[in-house]
């Protein structure tokens, strides 16, 4: 599944265009649940939420939970330790995803 898949798509009534809306992604604090890593060559967000989530659309999670990693590219610096929030916290952090993203 693209994560494009789930963007929300807005058509006004005085405009035919159909248009995405912009994701607004939660803040994720630091929690003593979380796991920290050392990032390796070919590391990616996308594969790490597969490693510890499961589900590679929880890329956002990982790379929202670090602010000090470049926001647009799917790869960490290589060799720097980031944060990966504990999966315990994911249904959490979803409501709050959810919450802001509600129309």
């Amino acid at each position: 599944m693209s994560r494009y898949n789930v963007a929300q798509i807005i058509k006004k009534p005085d405009n035919p265009i159909k248009r995405y809306t912009n994701v607004k992604y939660p803040s994720i604090l630091p929690s003593s649940l979380d796991i920290y890593v050392y990032t390796t060559q070919g590391d990616k967000y996308d594969s790490l939420a597969l490693t510890y989530y499961n589900d590679s659309n929880l890329w956002w999670v990982i790379n929202r939970a670090n602010p000090n990693q470049p926001s647009d590219t799917l790869y960490p610096i290589n060799g720097s330790q980031i944060r990966i929030p504990s999966p315990q916290r994911i249904p959490s952090i979803m409501a709050s995803y959810s919450s802001i993203n509600s129309i």
